[in-house]
């Protein structure tokens, strides 16, 4: 008879039903703990004697997340937006108590601006200016027409939602805690393991094109994911808190390393496709040691790689010379020096991405001072510009709406238009997430009303009520642990718990049950019509090309802007430019090959521009430099065949105009292999035949 668990052999004998019921667990444990804290935190606020103890059990749905450090990072950002738009409302009402007009004007504006900052925002720092503009419709609307009242509704509003965060934070890190720090350490060691095997990978001979277009992507995806897990994360632990500049780091080094391989495997490539073996060969042979320092049992150890890495370092100079001594022309002299510095500027931040994995696993200091990096975001403003049109739109209507009908609950219809116009602006795709919520809160809406007049009214002291509506609060939670359904569950909690208003003493009036219900779903309603109306650029071809024209702008920046800090606000700013449309983005696509052919060329201008910095040249070579520098960035900010064969032009001028053995040389030899790529998107403004002569005889 087997002594292994039934649990273990069923997980082991049926895989997809251990992690089915693997995910089942996390999925009930989340459910009870998200129950439990809607109806403490309403037992509490009604023990408090506080005005609308709905509106703190919302903020537990609102709030509530599967990991505690998220719902920290969630409540900080909401206590943030919580107060602003608090104080706004405030403000607004002791500026304009009698003029509604000019009152709604603002107020409108005001929640459109919120909508529009929320999209340049990544996270909860987005949801923050979602808050803020409308907890400022909720203080205000329900005291404009006694404007004595709104510093009462201000106190009170606040009061609500920080005990729902409060008790929120509290149920979530107490019971059955599911820490993000174990999802970052283990996403960070996975990127760590994942990119390590690609170097071993890259490292054994030729990586083709489609190859590396799939690296950039998965690049791109783990070194964003990494960074909004620490930016989560710092709020649930205080290590992670004094370890995150180090974290950037890591993972700004993690970006630089994956440039300089995917620049040295676009230069082996285009020699490879021009014929140059013999060079192809030599670099291959130069650079295949780095694959076999990697290439240890203890292959995904940061510190032993890092050794074996600062040895094969040490070695490299010999293992140069004699691989150099088989290229005797000039033109392949240079094609190998150019490729030889890219391997040895790899081999150097290999050591410095494996050095600061290790100091953070084993937490000792990182080996000389610790830099300071930044994540740069990529933001098009257009996209937050079409946000604040829709917002405001529809704002005035409603406000249009409601001062000619004079309808009560107009104020209801306001308040849910506003929240969702908000809430589903940085959606992907808003029209949708609008229909499931829409959906979602017409089920709550019935599920309401079951509750309020069926299960309430018999029910004796809170402990019935809880057992009364527990299985239907249950509901709305299980859906959001389906990524497909989430809206919908959304939607559901905040109509089920927002009509029935549980309230000590409980008041039963179907008539405004009925009133704030329709009126509410007609808010959810018209949010849905103003995503119709004024679609979102998300994911739309228009947001491609803008987003194409903004990753091109990315070269201008690295050709123009300060040193100081460039290097990573290109490396960041460019994937998060990709991230915003990557859904649609697939090897082989437009906008793909050109972020692979910015990323290049951005990276070797500055390199270009540090090195210029740093070196002596006559006044001849620094303006030829210069020009070249110019050229290439007007090409990419408005790219056509003229603009072409200026830059290449001015680059072959500066190549000729650079001593030889400089490393300024060799970055410009760089950029005119990079100009004449066949494969790049630069492709179809080159003449035929090529102008200008080969770029292997500079």
């Amino acid at each position: 008879m087997s002594a292994t668990p039934a649990p273990a052999a069923t997980a082991r004998r049926w895989p997809w039903l251990g992690e089915f019921l693997a995910g089942e667990a996390r999925a009930w444990v989340y459910v009870g703990k998200c129950v439990l804290a809607i109806f403490l935190t309403g037992w509490l606020a009604m023990w408090l004697q506080l005005e609308k103890p709905s509106t703190a059990m919302l903020t537990v749905i609102v709030v509530m997340h599967p990991q505690s450090g998220m719902v920290l990072a969630k409540s900080f950002y909401r206590v943030l937006g919580t107060l602003t738009g608090s104080l706004f409302g405030l403000a607004l009402m002791s500026a304009f108590p009698q003029q509604r007009e000019l009152f709604l004007f603002l107020l409108a504006l005001w929640v459109a601006l919120c909508a529009g900052g929320a999209t340049l925002y990544r996270n909860f720092m987005a949801y923050s200016f979602v808050l803020a503009g409308y907890t400022a419709v909720i203080v205000v609307l329900p005291a404009i027409s006694d404007p004595r009242q709104i510093f009462d509704s201000a106190v009170m509003r606040v009061s609500e939602v920080l005990l729902g965060i409060g008790v929120t934070a509290v149920v979530s890190d107490l019971i059955l805690p599911q820490r993000l720090r174990v999802l970052l350490r283990r996403s960070a060691q996975s990127q760590f393991a994942h990119f390590i095997d690609l170097v071993r990978e890259a490292t054994r001979g030729v990586l083709p094109r489609e190859r590396l277009e799939q690296m950039h992507l998965d690049i791109m995806r783990a070194a964003i994911q990494l960074e909004n897990l620490r930016a989560s994360v710092i709020f649930e632990d205080p290590e992670v808190l004094a370890r995150s500049a180090r974290m950037r780091l890591l993972n700004q080094r993690y970006m630089a390393a994956a440039t300089t391989l995917q620049s040295l495997h676009h230069l082996v490539n285009r020699l490879k496709r021009r014929g140059r073996d013999a060079v192809v060969t030599a670099l291959v042979e130069l650079y295949r040691p780095i694959g076999e320092a990697l290439d240890v049992p203890q292959r995904h150890e940061p510190a032993v790689l890092e050794e074996r890495l600062r040895a094969c370092l040490a070695a490299f100079p010999a293992h140069l010379a004699p691989l150099r001594e088989r290229c005797d022309e000039p033109a392949a002299r240079l094609e190998f020096d150019t490729g030889a510095a890219l391997v040895e500027r790899l081999l150097e931040e290999l050591i410095g991405y494996t050095g600061a994995e290790a100091a953070l696993r084993s937490g000792q200091p990182l080996r000389g001072s610790v830099e300071r990096v930044r994540f740069r975001r990529g933001n098009d403003l257009v996209g937050a510009a079409v946000a604040v049109t829709r917002t405001f739109l529809t704002m005035t209507a409603l406000s249009l709406f409601w001062l000619a009908s004079a309808w009560p609950s107009g104020a209801n219809t306001m308040l849910m238009a506003t929240v969702f116009s908000g809430l589903l602006a940085t959606s992907p795709n808003p029209v949708l997430s609008a229909s499931r919520t829409l959906y979602g809160y017409a089920i709550g809406f019935l599920a309401g009303l079951v509750m309020e007049f069926y299960l309430l009214p018999s029910s004796e002291g809170y402990g019935m009520l809880v057992l009364a509506c527990a299985g239907l609060m249950m509901i709305g939670p299980y859906l959001q642990t389906r990524p497909a359904l989430a809206g919908m569950g959304s939607g559901y909690s905040l109509g089920v718990i927002g009509l029935t208003s549980i309230s000590n003493p409980m008041v039963y009036d179907a008539v405004q049950f009925f009133n704030t219900g329709l009126s509410q779903l007609g808010g959810v309603g018209l949010s849905l019509v103003s995503f119709m109306t004024i679609p979102g650029i998300a994911g739309s071809r228009w947001q491609q090309r803008r987003v194409l024209r903004l990753l091109r702008r990315e070269v201008e920046r690295a050709a123009r802007a300060p040193l100081d800090g460039l290097a990573w606000s290109f490396e960041s700013a460019a994937r998060d430019l990709l991230q915003q449309v990557v859904s649609g983005t697939r090897p082989g696509s437009e906008l793909l090959a050109w972020a692979l052919s910015v990323q290049e060329t951005g990276r070797t201008l500055i390199e270009l521009r540090q090195d210029l910095a740093e070196t002596a040249l006559g006044a001849p070579a620094r303006l030829a430099i210069d020009r070249a520098l110019t050229a290439v960035a007007q090409l990419y900010e408005a790219p056509d065949t003229t603009r072409w064969l200026e830059a290449d032009a001015a680059v072959l001028a500066a190549i000729r105009a650079a001593p030889a053995g400089a490393a300024v040389r060799l970055h410009l030899y760089q950029l005119r292999s990079a100009l004449r790529d066949e494969e790049s998107p630069l492709a179809p403004y080159q003449p035929r035949p090529a102008a200008g002569g080969s770029p292997h005889a500079p």
